[in-house]
């Protein structure tokens, strides 16, 4: 797979990294292309962008988080496998996914990866609870099946993979199913404000965390991106004080891993890593620009 790896723009940019130019990022990919020899670095469309190839998500993140560690400051894409043409055809790798899940969880599993393009070729029930599943699935559509895998088995599934030559281009496969809640302005998030989200989504942020317009803050329960004013402050009248939400208790933030960031992200939207903090965000942060983006696409699909 390869991911874009590039300068962070983000409003907040610099204030917690130590390594923040185009300059410091190239001088560290080439220095790690000397000793790891499975990645490949290429120049993208413009000069603070780079295309990073390696084996996996797994090789790729384990890149992101030393260089997190280091004081590199910078943004990632959403993976994207590498296709080529055989004989004037376009295919893409395939993989082999062998599952060992509980009987409950069969009918779920089977669903959600045939509507990722997976063919089941064996399925073995030993009697014993737990059943034996082997598909063949374009590596397109493992992106991001992971943590929904985890979530559906509650921990008690084991899923290995493995490389299994390349097929024809299998079309559009379907990533995520929800949509994100984004913050429209700049502010700190409040809990008047995360009152009123319980039946949005989830947040991902906790209350006085500081975001900025065009961050992601949360996901949606439904289809769709939905702008929000998470730093709405309750406002101080004669039948009410300013301050009485300070004893309400909200259901804890998600708090997500570097991996499960990665998997989460849809195509217009990236990854910003800092030595303090990893966040998501828009790939264009403002909102009016989004929609029009959005509406030309829609009708250039018509």
């Amino acid at each position: 797979v390869s991911m874009t790896f590039q300068v962070n723009n983000s409003p907040f940019a610099g204030k917690e990294g130590k390594y923040i130019s185009s300059r410091n990022l190239k001088e560290r990919l080439e220095q790690e292309l000397i000793h790891n020899v499975a990645l490949r670095v290429e120049p993208g469309d413009s000069p603070d962008k780079f295309k990073v190839s390696g084996r996996g998500e797994l090789h790729l993140s384990v890149l992101i988080e030393n260089m997190r560690r280091e004081g590199y400051e910078f943004m990632v894409s959403k993976p994207q496998v590498i296709t080529r043409e055989e004989n004037g055809e376009k295919v893409e790798p395939m993989e082999k996914v062998f599952l060992d899940i509980p009987e409950d969880n069969v009918g779920v599993l089977t669903e959600k990866l045939s509507k990722r393009k997976g063919r089941m070729t064996n399925l073995q029930n030993h009697g014993t609870g737990r059943v034996n599943l082997e598909f063949s699935i374009p590596s397109r559509g493992l992106i991001g099946f992971r943590s929904q895998f985890m979530t559906d088995t509650r921990g008690a599934g084991i899923m290995n993979k493995l490389f299994d030559g390349y097929a024809p281009w299998f079309g559009s496969i379907p990533q995520r199913n929800s949509g994100a809640l984004v913050a429209d302005r700049n502010g700190k998030v409040t809990t008047y404000a995360c009152v009123g989200m319980v039946d949005r989504g989830e947040l991902f942020l906790d209350v006085g965390t500081e975001v900025y317009d065009g961050m992601i803050i949360g996901e949606r329960n439904r289809d769709g991106d939905l702008s929000i004013n998470i730093t709405r402050e309750k406002k101080l009248t004669n039948m009410r004080a300013a301050g009485s939400d300070n004893t309400i208790t909200l259901r804890p933030p998600k708090k997500l891993s570097l991996d499960q960031c990665i998997e989460f992200i849809a195509e217009d939207e990236l990854v910003e890593i800092t030595p303090l903090n990893i966040r998501l965000r828009k790939m264009e942060l403002d909102q009016n620009k989004r929609a029009s983006i959005k509406r030309k696409e829609k009708y250039s699909s018509i």
